[in-house]
């Protein structure tokens, strides 16, 4: 069974360069292969502040917007997060979709592409990782970078030399832990259903 991968936009923002910059990760994912590609973009989800009453760890939701997103999430081996950098951390909007739900992310592997200003978003990759293992979502070490200075100095996103390289590498590494983090889900679904 083909491996399903969500590139999952963290910006809400109006006029947002992230939009760009998704469009072009999805292209280069496809046209890198090794599984399907789909873009999650999370201004398309009406999520709204979290308005879940229980713990997501229950998966016991009140609410069709969090069944809706629970299932979407749920359905990706993997993930490749497109994260801004907003005030040395990532969105509100990004945390806010992740603390949601919690079963959904369990086990699975995720790389990260951070965008920012100067230092081109690595304090928000930092700072993803943090919430991302307590998710128990596996981050892979490569981590491509764009500093938006020069690749928007057009007006449009122009990626710098060497990131189609680096979003290779990180998808190799994505690719091969949500395959082998696949066993360990369907191990874990064993287990249960036999308790």
């Amino acid at each position: 069974m083909t491996l399903r991968i969500a590139l999952i936009l963290g910006s809400t923002r109006p006029g947002r360069r992230g939009e760009q910059i998704a469009a072009w990760a999805l292209e280069a994912a496809r046209a890198h292969g090794g599984a399907d590609y789909d873009l999650v973009d999370l201004a398309d989800h009406d999520l709204g502040n979290l308005d879940e009453p229980g713990n997501p760890n229950l998966q016991r939701y009140q609410h069709d917007h969090t069944r809706a997103w629970g299932e979407l999430i749920d359905g990706f081996d993997g993930y490749v997060f497109l994260v801004p950098e907003y005030n040395h951390s990532y969105p509100g909007a990004l945390k806010n979709a992740l603390d949601y739900v919690y079963r959904e992310w369990n086990d699975k592997a995720a790389g990260i592409i951070s965008y920012g200003g100067w230092v081109a978003g690595a304090r928000a990759a930092e700072a993803l990782r943090l919430v991302l293992a307590e998710l128990q979502v596996a981050t892979v070490r490569a981590q491509p970078t764009i500093a938006t200075h020069p690749s928007f100095h057009t007006g449009a996103f122009v990626p710098q030399d060497g990131l189609d390289a680096a979003v290779n590498g990180m998808l190799d590494q994505v690719i091969a832990w949500s395959g082998a983090l696949r066993a360990v889900r369907q191990a874990r679904k064993q287990t249960s259903t036999a308790a």
